[in-house]
């Protein structure tokens, strides 16, 4: 049984895989919930982390002299060969990401849309690289920006039932920009990729992508546990090495 936790910026993410398949699943706040939730856990024979944060090092020191722990990093091997021109500043979450949709379509030209925090576009190509692709805030840092970079604007609660073009007050006018906007910029940042390469698959996942699948018009699949399938596709790799 293989343990795959990835420590997003907002949400700590965590699974345990049989072979390829996704057998338990827990969502946490607080690293400490992650690790007061031994029992979760404590079977796994091979453990893998991806982080963004520093958080997982509380987890790793916990766990470390009772499983041994790979952390992901720049320099892990991988099943890609990565173009990216700086490496060492690739966020874990979007090179797991791609493993996981290399891993569902090989040998393809792949988009990923990872919809969280920010909105990062991966792309690999048909010949298993990965070449890089596009960061953009994320739906609720939209809506906290406009708060906190202006004088009047207020601070609007996301509100994932909106879906209306034209806001008829502030609030709304918010909404669309944040929301709208971004479903707008997804959708022509896919229309982009399908004129450059040729039968391209575009997943999507992540925290927010369940609003972009509402909203999106062009045709996907929908992935939300594409990191955690990436670094457990990662954690197999190595172990086979």
């Amino acid at each position: 049984m293989n343990l795959v936790v990835d420590f997003g910026n907002t949400r700590i993410k965590a699974a345990l895989f049989k072979g390829s398949e996704i057998v338990m699943q827990r969502t946490y706040s607080l690293v400490e919930q992650l690790i007061d939730d031994e029992l979760f856990y404590k079977g796994a024979q091979k453990v893998i982390v991806g982080s963004v944060t520093n958080k997982h090092l509380i987890f790793i020191n916990t766990v470390a002299n009772k499983q041994k722990v790979m952390l992901f990093e720049a320099s892990t091997p991988i099943p890609l060969k990565n173009l990216y021109k700086s490496v060492s500043t690739l966020g874990s979450d979007r090179i797991a990401a791609s493993v996981g949709a290399f891993s569902l379509f090989p040998n393809q030209n792949v988009l990923t849309i990872d919809a969280g925090t920010c909105i990062k576009y991966n792309f690999v190509n048909k010949n298993n690289e990965f070449i890089g692709g596009a960061i953009s805030p994320g739906m609720e840092m939209r809506l906290k920006a406009m708060h906190h970079f202006t004088n009047r604007l207020p601070l609007v609660q996301i509100d994932f039932n909106y879906d209306k073009l034209t806001g008829a007050n502030t609030q709304e006018s918010l909404l669309s920009g944040a929301l709208v906007g971004a479903s707008a910029e997804a959708e022509s940042m896919i229309e982009h990729y399908l004129k450059t390469f040729q039968n391209l698959k575009v997943v999507l996942c992540g925290g927010d992508s369940h609003y972009l699948c509402k909203q999106l018009k062009n045709r996907f699949f929908a992935q939300p546990d594409l990191v955690l399938l990436g670094l457990n596709t990662i954690l197999n790799f190595n172990s086979e090495k």
